[in-house]
């Protein structure tokens, strides 16, 4: 196992196409209700095998309901250790953060110890964040599970180019094309350096940049995603893609 994780964190390729594992559900709903099922096994399994669960999760909406669903589960919550795949460089308590969302509608909710509980420090500022985080996952890895989304334009975390994969495995953002301009993200390589990836992928929205995605297109989400992920998309985003996966 470490040998293959050592080199999927050196291969830098793009995924050319959609996971093997991919599925197509009916609704975000049931989008939701299986992401919650993987990520309960997976911690369960961590557990089991080495006595913790680091997950990386995932910004954006799209999670939320997960999110949610989780929050309702009876788990050895001492044993998780949370981290983000990304950070708008916000104040801290600032509704806008990733972290926001994940905390009121999940963290907050369970006994998960606060020093398990991971935030990128984004108030400092981009470039120190990314430093001050590269430091503090250099020996957290390998995660057991990455959780990833989408945006409609085919980025994911605060990656929106593929073009550039810097070494350092956070990264500062100081141009993103989405307000606001300064972020901090895993880079390319850390978000594939994990033991299994998680891809939620919903709505109409996000059908054209499946397609692009599945067509081979040079988009950051091909270059975070391996080919052995597991990606769950809603009915309405694997329309135009017209994705021959199985359909729950």
């Amino acid at each position: 196992m470490a040998a293959d994780i050592k080199l999927q964190w050196q291969t830098g390729r793009r995924n050319l196409m959609l996971p093997v594992n991919t599925k197509i559900l009916a609704n975000p709903e049931e989008v939701a209700a299986q992401a919650c099922r993987i990520i309960i096994a997976e911690a369960e399994a961590a557990i089991r095998e080495r006595q913790v669960f680091r997950i990386v999760l995932a910004g954006g909406s799209t999670p939320q309901r997960t999110y949610e669903m989780l929050a309702g589960m009876v788990q050895d919550w001492r044993a998780w250790e949370i981290f983000w795949s990304d950070e708008r460089c916000l104040p801290a308590d600032h509704p806008g953060r990733n972290s926001q969302l994940a905390h009121e509608v999940w963290l907050a909710r369970v006994a998960i110890p606060a020093g398990q509980i991971h935030l990128i420090p984004a108030e400092h500022g981009a470039a120190r964040s990314a430093e001050e985080y590269s430091a503090l996952i250099r020996d957290k890895q390998p995660f057991d599970l990455v959780l990833l989304g989408m945006g409609e334009d085919g980025h994911t975390a605060s990656l929106f180019s593929a073009n550039s994969n810097p070494a350092t495995p956070v990264i500062a953002v100081h141009s993103s094309p989405k307000p606001p301009s300064e972020r901090v993200s895993l880079n390319f390589q850390t978000l594939r350096a994990c033991r299994k990836q998680l891809v939620l992928v919903t709505g109409a929205g996000k059908s054209p940049a499946l397609f692009a995605w599945q067509q081979g297109a040079n988009l950051p989400i091909a270059y975070a995603v391996r080919n052995d992920a597991c990606l769950l998309a809603d009915a309405q985003a694997g329309r135009s893609a017209n994705i021959v996966a199985t359909v729950v």
